[in-house]
């Protein structure tokens, strides 16, 4: 049984669509690259994450929330991190990691965090998650007014072409499509959210693996100006056989000195990868392996 002052409700998951649509039945919001929150607002302010952890200490500039709702609710949004005008993931995990309370009112100075609201799941005396989306979301902004540390995700209708094109643009994360109707199902991963993210794709050369039961890390490279620099890893299972068989047949002094355990080969193959953004390490966010190029060469990539 839901509960507000157990704070036992689980966050509902969206699924990934690969096809973009327009939809009347839908609304269409951006998607936040930031750390799911559900925020309990009462006589103060609690912050709790996907597992049920506990965020006010990581995020004391967010302990006056509760000051922007009218009654008592429980919010579901995102903590962002916004730097030159958009979410920045990695500087937000570096305050996620943190754990010395003068580090974290340093950083909450300089660097602080907004909380963006997009459901309402309680309000008053009672949950209100069977109530359809269209109205909790009138419901949200009727009784939370926005602030310096908490802003209210906007939606449009009908156009999820459009905002993604646009989100694609500013280079985000993605959107995400909701049916109006719907009602709230936590902790279920359900049809009636649906994210769509804002793929890259980028062609790199394949220099050694590290093997797996039944599946292989690639270990990648770009190749700049005559020499290679790291790209991160990505795991294929698809493609194990034909790479190691090459592997085998062109092997290579290590590339890089990590990782230890590689098996490096001639830096011959290109394969394809997507994923949603570089690491300010040069490194590969959520990257899938696509497949392999035949049709280029080492030197088509310089």
């Amino acid at each position: 049984m839901l509960d507000f002052d157990a704070r036992n409700l689980s966050p509902m998951l969206f699924r990934e669509s690969e096809e973009v649509f327009d939809s009347a039945d839908h609304l269409y919001e951006l998607k936040f690259d930031g750390i799911r929150s559900l925020a309990y607002l009462d006589d103060g302010t609690d912050l709790v994450n996907k597992r049920g952890k506990l965020l006010n200490a990581t995020y004391p500039e967010l302990a006056d929330l509760h000051s922007s709702a009218k009654e008592k609710v429980l919010l579901d949004g995102e903590i962002l991190l916004v730097k030159d005008g958009k979410p920045d993931f990695y500087a937000l995990q570096k305050r996620a990691m943190m754990t010395d309370p003068l580090k974290i009112k340093i950083q909450a100075e300089m660097n602080p965090v907004v909380y963006v609201a997009f459901d309402l799941l309680y309000l008053k005396d009672g949950f209100i998650i069977d109530k359809p989306l269209i109205e909790r979301k009138k419901l949200l902004e009727q009784f939370v007014k926005e602030s310096k540390q908490l802003a209210i995700s906007k939606y449009i209708e009908n156009r999820g072409k459009e905002l993604f094109q646009a989100a694609k643009k500013m280079n985000l994360e993605g959107i995400v499509a909701k049916e109006k109707n719907s009602p709230y199902y936590p902790g279920k991963r359900s049809s009636v959210w649906l994210k769509m993210k804002v793929y890259k794709e980028e062609d790199l050369v394949i220099l050694g693996y590290v093997p797996k039961e039944h599946t292989i890390d690639l270990v990648l490279g770009r190749y700049q100006e005559g020499k290679f620099e790291k790209a991160g890893t990505v795991v294929t299972g698809k493609f194990k056989d034909k790479i190691v068989r090459f592997s085998e047949k062109h092997p290579a002094e290590p590339h890089f000195p990590e990782p230890k355990n590689a098996i490096w080969m001639l830096p011959k193959l290109v394969g394809r990868v997507r994923y949603m953004m570089k690491t300010k390490t040069g490194g590969l966010r959520q990257p899938v392996f696509m497949g392999l190029r035949d049709d280029k060469f080492v030197d088509d990539l310089s």
